[in-house]
Order: structure tokens, then C-alpha cells, then sequence
């Protein structure tokens, strides 16, 4: 018999209360640094208060990877508690958070009982990796097959965005001023995607947001079969009530997903991607 399995992940993941409460999920935030304050990034501090921070000093909270002691403090805990424990994080070519991970079970000699999965997503890209482990966890699954499953099924994760400015990119050295430039005089709205880990453009839309967010998710779902357990709808703030809705409803329309989460992203997609940003997050079968 194995022990009892703990799933966690870093804050990025970008769940719910209600849905890291439901699927029995647990959460070590990042920190956010704005100026000389520090917070962790566990909802205290919102993505509409980044924004009107940002259009009032002009100045863009960082965000910084979970350090190896405070991974140590996290893991000790539950594994105290008798659990076995599967760690998911964000990409690790995005987000140090990973690589520290791996240092505190180094550092913990705890290999054999925490297994650490990088998602090579983003968001609830990998939080729909979470919902996955949870699944099988309560299938009885021991810790390290969870582990390896995972693992196979990160890649088929289809995580994406739409953005309505690129101004945050830029203002995140994550973009050229050019680039961003260039977009706002021509009313381009670029697509990215997970893609190996990275985060690249690969589409610019032109008109309105409310038109967009239509094209993309027709276009994304299109001719794809889908793991049916679950969808993500995740914006990162400023995005009408009746528009998530409409949106939703499109969503089950195109594709039988048997529940689709409409989630705000927190403080690390909005402070690089910025208002209005939105993405249709699924698993896709193989």
C-alpha cells in the first residue's frame, strides 16, 4: 500500500479557492514586488490593483520565483502529514520556481516521496494538469505513477492567449517598443502560445476584442479532439460579465466538455499580458 497523495503547485496555476478547495489541491504562491513592498501572490493583492498602480506610478510589479526555503517550509509540512507529494510548477524556461523545487527536495533528501513535475505551461494550462493528478490520485494512483503521467500528458496541454495590448509585454522587456508600437498603429492583437516550454506569437488578429475572443476559440477548438473532463476559460481582468458568459456558452457549443471554469489569471500573466487578455485552456486527446 503507498501512502496518501498531496498534489500541489505554485501560485500560477491561476485556480480558484472553490476549485483547489473541490479538487483538494494546494497552492505555494510567488512573491510580487511593487517598489519597496513585497506580497505573496495569493490573491491579497489583485490584478486590478496592479493595473491601477501601473496607470498611476507607471511602475509593473515583478513577480519572483518561490525560493528553496520556502519550498522546504511548504514540503515539510505535508510531508509531516503523512502524504507523498506530486509538485507541479510553471515552464521552467519562464519561472526559476521549478529549478528551486528540485534544490528543496535535493535539499530535503526527500526524493522518493516528492515527485516535481515541470508543466511547460502556463496558467490554468497547467492547472488543468492539477485537476488531472487530482483525478488520479483519487483513482488510488501512487505518487510517482501520477508523476509520470503527468509528465506525458504536459505537452497535449493547448494553452494560449489572446491580448488586447502589448503595452505590458513591453513595459516587461518582453517585447520590443517597436513591436508594440507597431501593433497599436495597426490594431493588431497578438495570439501566444505554449509552445516546448516558450511562450510564442502565433497569430495577430485585427478589430474588435469582443469579435476576437469569438475568432480565437472557434479557431482554436477547431477540428480538435478534446480530453471532455474540463475546459478553462481564464482572462486577466477588465473583461465584461455578459462576454465571459457568451463566451462560455461558445465554448460548449464547439467542444463536449462536461464543465467549463471561467478563472481570473492572478498577478504573473497579468502583470506581463495586461487588461482584456483571454485564453480557452483544454487538454487535447491524443
Amino acid at each position: 500500500m503507498h501512502r496518501p497523495v498531496c498534489i500541489t503547485y505554485d501560485s500560477t496555476c491561476d485556480l480558484t479557492p472553490a476549485l483547489l478547495e473541490r479538487f483538494g489541491i494546494r497552492t505555494v504562491p510567488l512573491t510580487i514586488q511593487s517598489g519597496e513592498r513585497v506580497f505573496p501572490d495569493d490573491g491579497s493583492y489583485t490584478s486590478a490593483d496592479l493595473y491601477a498602480e501601473y496607470r498611476k506610478e507607471g511602475i509593473l510589479p515583478k513577480t519572483a520565483a518561490v525560493s528553496p526555503q520556502e519550498f522546504c517550509a511548504f514540503f515539510e509540512k505535508i510531508l509531516a502529514e503523512g502524504f507523498d507529494i506530486v509538485h507541479i510548477d510553471i515552464s521552467a524556461d519562464l519561472s526559476g520556481t521549478c529549478q528551486n523545487a528540485l534544490m528543496a527536495v535535493s535539499e530535503l533528501g526527500a526524493e522518493e516521496r516528492i515527485h516535481v513535475v515541470d508543466s511547460r505551461q502556463l496558467s490554468s494550462g497547467g492547472g488543468l494538469l492539477a485537476l488531472q493528478g487530482a483525478k488520479l490520485r483519487d483513482q488510488g494512483m501512487a505518487a510517482e505513477d501520477i508523476a509520470r503521467e503527468l509528465r506525458r500528458l504536459a505537452p497535449l496541454s493547448d494553452t494560449s492567449f489572446v491580448l488586447d495590448t502589448l503595452e505590458y509585454m513591453w513595459k516587461g522587456g518582453r517585447c520590443s517598443g517597436v513591436a508594440a508600437l507597431g501593433a497599436n498603429v495597426l490594431k493588431l492583437k497578438p495570439c501566444l502560445e505554449m509552445r516546448e516550454g516558450k511562450l510564442v506569437v502565433c497569430k495577430k488578429y485585427r478589430g474588435s476584442m469582443d469579435k476576437i475572443y469569438r475568432q480565437y476559440i472557434a479557431e482554436r477548438l477547431a477540428g480538435k479532439k478534446v480530453v471532455e473532463d474540463w475546459a478553462f476559460i481564464t482572462h486577466s481582468g477588465e473583461v465584461a460579465e455578459e462576454t465571459l458568459q457568451e463566451l462560455t456558452a461558445l465554448v460548449k457549443t464547439l467542444a463536449p466538455f462536461r464543465e467549463v471554469f471561467v478563472t481570473q489569471a492572478g498577478c504573473t500573466v497579468s502583470s506581463h499580458c495586461g487588461p482584456g487578455t483571454l485564453g480557452v485552456l483544454f487538454l487535447r486527446a491524443e
